[in-house]
């Protein structure tokens, strides 16, 4: 693999620099709020990509917007350095964090640090499948692997997605309005069962079954075989057998927490971290899908907060104890936005802890009650999603 150093004017080398792990949304967001306090400490980070700027959840609506993967990048890591004053190790390997020394060991040489940022994101999870076609299983979690998927996907390509969460729900909004035949598996009995009330899941699936897709729910993917001339013959739980040509898997993603681990860092579906940020290891942090927040941040229950808003504030508020002014990390209410074209949705979910039930307050319009009859989260679809404001001032914080 080729490794390129992207270096900066603005930086000392003779000053040990703060290091960051990861060039995605998160690594780059706490490198942008970090520079708006400190315009000389030297920030160096490193990356198994490329660096390049992109917006993540852009890569399931792409299709919509007419971009392929070379239009997602917004800005290219020459430009990002340039402007923010960074030294950038491209396609580098970080095999080994050393909390004692304050080190890290890459795939290029070790490098001291002053602190050291975990940004390293999250891995699709892969789901154990049979058959000598389950190797062309895609999953999409980079612009890299984005731009496989593109290829794949010729004109008239027939797509089983695996997962009707919420990423699984917008790529086949996605697939589906460019004319592509796209069919969704999934154990559950409908669409993002997990966050909806069964009336609205009802009402997304026969919004997308609009846009052309097909629903096989309450079963698996078994196995997937090669066909000579029929691309892959998939096989379901329920004997039920699909001609297809690309396999998407949709089914989440599971954090990276090797490095922290190998260090010696206390993970459980994240890198644990306190109220700012930190890691049970001295001066190294925790920041975006990698990370397990403290409670006190996250509804009274430590979790992990897979989406674009906690890593702004999460960003910010570690910005400011990385400069010497330790600040707690505090969410505010986050709504959820689903970009599903054929039904919008916007959602604030009940905290885990929270127990209660939804009820539909007029069309388009849910409310989730709490056991003390408080307003504890909301569901909004369609023309009503316009209301977000309104439904947060109505929602119980406390």
């Amino acid at each position: 693999m080729t490794t390129t150093q992207l270096n900066s004017t603005k930086q000392n080398p003779l000053d040990t620099p703060v290091v960051v792990i990861g060039s995605g949304l998160a690594g780059w967001s706490i490198v942008k709020e970090f520079r708006k306090l400190d315009s000389v400490t030297p920030i160096l980070m490193v990356t198994a990509e490329s660096g390049d700027f992109y917006a993540k959840p852009a890569l399931s609506n792409a299709l919509a917007h007419k971009k392929g993967p070379e239009q997602l990048v917004t800005t290219d890591a020459k430009k990002m350095v340039s402007t923010l004053g960074v030294t950038l190790l491209q396609n580098t390997v970080v095999t080994k964090i050393d909390a004692a020394t304050q080190k890290v060991e890459t795939s290029v040489g070790n490098f001291g640090y002053r602190q050291l940022v975990l940004a390293t994101g999250a891995n699709a999870v892969t789901l154990p499948i049979e058959g000598d076609g389950a190797s062309e299983v895609v999953s999409v979690n980079s612009l890299a692997d984005y731009a496989a998927l593109r290829t794949k996907l010729v004109a008239g390509a027939r797509v089983l997605i695996i997962g009707a969460g919420l990423i699984g729900c917008e790529f086949a909004n996605d697939l589906g309005g460019a004319g592509f035949e796209v069919h969704i598996v999934d154990p559950n009995p409908g669409p993002l069962s997990s966050l909806l009330p069964i009336q609205a899941s009802e009402l997304l699936k026969t919004a997308l079954s609009k846009v052309g897709v097909h629903w096989h729910l309450q079963t698996s993917v078994e196995s997937i075989t090669r066909e000579s001339r029929n691309g892959l013959c998939v096989t379901l739980s329920k004997k039920e057998q699909l001609a297809v040509d690309v396999v998407l898997s949709a089914v989440g993603l599971r954090a990276q927490t090797e490095l922290a681990k190998l260090a010696g860092a206390v993970c459980d579906r994240g890198v644990i971290v306190d109220s700012k940020l930190q890691t049970t290891l001295p001066n190294v942090f925790a920041l975006g899908d990698n990370t397990q927040y403290a409670q006190i941040s996250a509804g009274g229950v430590s979790r992990p907060l897979p989406y674009v808003m906690p890593i702004m504030y999460a960003a910010k508020a570690l910005a400011q104890t990385l400069v010497g002014q330790p600040t707690d990390v505090i969410f505010p209410l986050m709504p959820v936005v689903v970009k599903t074209p054929a039904l919008p949705i916007v959602l604030v979910p009940p905290a885990p802890a929270v127990m209660g039930e939804w009820s539909l307050v007029s069309e388009g319009i849910w409310n989730y009650a709490g056991e003390d009859g408080m307003i504890r989260g909301f569901l909004l679809m369609g023309s009503q999603t316009s209301q977000r404001a309104a439904q947060l001032k109505r929602i119980a914080v406390s």
